[in-house]
């Protein structure tokens, strides 16, 4: 690793011209085989309203310094929000979960392994240096929302929870101000700049997540689908809530990750579904117009066929057409 500088942050303000570390699950990693070499860490870890779980305006503002593990078992996120629970018990490790942080989790880097191989072009690493993972291997790559310049999927499972339940980020700036942006807008496509990945500026920290009010009645559920039953990144998977009024569904939320640089939503798709009678020829109808027919990587065809039907059962455990739906769906309390 190279020498660099240590700053304890005492306030928003401190943490600009340096690199943000606070679980430092993924920072630490990269750094060590120089991915990145920063010349500061920032460390945000004593900056004050950032480490609880607190009620605003009927639903729930998440600190970002709040561990993964401390979400995940929060009584009311299981309640209101049990995709999201689900999500994060399905991703990472216990240890890790114990010390990723949920604005660390928002903001970890992919794992392409072409990224993580410094003798390796990667547009995400050095700018302009090409992308090595188009000519190949790529079983994890993206099938969404590529550009000629990275083919690199997003791997979380939170943001994939975040983003269908309509999560909004809080942003806090170097002078004290603070937006909100919708999960949905708050990260990047590729484009002709794949190491930029969020809406994030310089002074730019992460403080919160907000949850919003949860539906009475909706029905919830998180499906992943990976190589092995744990410490493993999704495949593919999938993310929704619906309401259903008998066989009719209705208020319809889905993300889709490891298959884009972000999560990834599609409303064409939510429109399909909403209003109809829950059937298998539907969600065949609606998978289809879901997944390209083609994928820009020969080695991510697989996920074409993998998500669709993926998403096949998650609308039928979603709308209790699937005879296992009693173990996989959580219904959030009103």
């Amino acid at each position: 690793m190279k020498p660099f500088d240590y700053i304890r942050a005492g306030e928003i303000e401190d943490v600009a011209g340096g690199q943000i570390i606070a679980g430092g699950t993924n920072l630490l990693d990269l750094m060590k085989i120089q991915v990145v070499a920063p010349d500061a860490l920032v460390d945000i870890t004593r900056l004050d309203g950032l480490s609880d779980i607190a009620e605003h305006e009927g639903g729930l503002r998440i600190g970002a310094l709040v561990t993964n593990t401390t979400v995940a078992n929060d009584a009311r996120v299981r309640a209101g929000w049990p995709l999201l629970s689900r999500a994060i018990l399905a991703g990472a490790s216990a240890q890790i979960r114990n010390k990723a942080t949920t604005g660390g989790n928002l903001l970890q880097r992919t794992r392409c392994p072409y990224f993580y191989d410094t003798s390796q072009a990667c547009n995400k690493r050095a700018p302009g240096s090409g992308c090595a993972a188009m000519g190949g291997a790529g079983r994890m790559l993206a099938i969404f929302g590529t550009s000629e310049h990275c083919l690199a999927a997003h791997p979380s499972d939170m943001a994939v929870a975040m983003a269908a339940l309509e999560a909004e980020v809080e942003i806090t700036n170097a002078s004290g101000e603070t937006r909100c942006v919708p999960m949905n807008d708050f990260y990047r496509g590729p484009a002709d700049r794949p190491d930029v990945e969020t809406v994030l500026g310089d002074g730019d920290l992460v403080t919160a997540v907000i949850l919003p009010t949860p539906r009475a009645g909706e029905r919830q559920t998180y499906r992943k689908v990976r190589d092995r039953a744990s410490y493993a990144f999704a495949l593919v998977s999938v993310a929704g809530s619906v309401r259903m009024e008998g066989d009719t569904i209705k208020d319809v939320a889905l993300a889709y990750g490891s298959v884009a640089p972000h999560p990834w939503t599609d409303q064409k798709v939510v429109e399909m579904l909403e209003g109809e009678t829950a059937s298998n020829e539907l969600f065949q109808r609606a998978a289809e117009a879901l997944v390209p027919e083609t994928a820009p990587h020969p080695d991510t065809e697989y996920k074409i066929t993998l998500l669709r039907r993926t998403f096949i059962a998650a609308m039928r455990q979603l709308t209790g057409l699937a005879d296992s739906a009693g173990t996989d769906i959580s219904r959030a309390h009103s």
